[in-house]
């Protein structure tokens, strides 16, 4: 199975005896099916990837710069564009993937328009910044490291802002909030629906 977007894609593979070179064949044809099922913003992330690519040479080494420069274009790694680093510098999928994963400064998920921080420092885990994030999460229906499916808004934590005497504070779109309880999610969340509606009203 394949995730493409939303949705699932099964692949039946013809009957082939069993041998050391199944994996890659499933793999063959999970690639040949997702070619042609490719969103518009799918072939958009492969040509900016490898307008990005070809400014390296074919090194290992290059794979970290490679990667810092992909997500500072796209804001995040997708799929399509960490199969294109691998194939440019003829490694596996699976070593670009583990390296993704391994450093806190790469994301899997695209950026939403509207960014959530809660702080989980001592002071506002003191002050119940975990019941912030747990109330941020039901809200968006997310969990950190998420984007909300419109990409509307996404949630991550962090260690410390330095705004201990506002605890428990959530950093949105970089502007500490302080007092941050359960009741004042709701009230930055209706204040953004507002926003959105009024906007929509003055574009007509």
């Amino acid at each position: 199975m394949d995730t493409l977007g939303s949705r699932a894609v099964f692949v039946k593979l013809p009957q082939r005896p069993a041998d050391n070179g199944l994996h890659r064949y499933a793999h063959y044809h999970i690639i040949q099916l997702a070619a042609m099922v490719m969103t518009e913003e799918q072939a958009k992330v492969k040509q900016q990837t490898k307008r990005i690519l070809n400014r390296f040479g074919r090194k290992r080494g290059n794979l970290i710069p490679v990667l810092q420069k992909v997500q500072g274009k796209l804001g995040y790694l997708p799929r399509e564009a960490m199969l294109e680093i691998a194939e440019f510098l003829d490694i596996p999928e699976i070593d670009v993937y583990s390296v993704v994963t391994f450093y806190n400064q790469f994301r899997l998920n695209p950026p939403g328009r509207h960014s959530i921080r809660v702080c989980l420092g001592t002071a506002c885990h003191m002050k119940g910044g975990y019941i912030t994030l747990d109330a941020w999460k039901r809200r968006l229906e997310i969990d950190r490291g998420q984007t909300t499916p419109d990409r509307e808004f996404d949630l991550d934590t962090v260690a410390c802002v330095g705004c201990c005497v506002m605890a428990p504070v959530t950093v949105v779109d970089n502007k500490p909030q302080g007092k941050v309880e359960p009741t004042k999610v709701d009230g930055i969340l209706l204040s953004f629906k507002l926003e959105k509606e009024r906007q929509g009203e003055e574009s007509r």
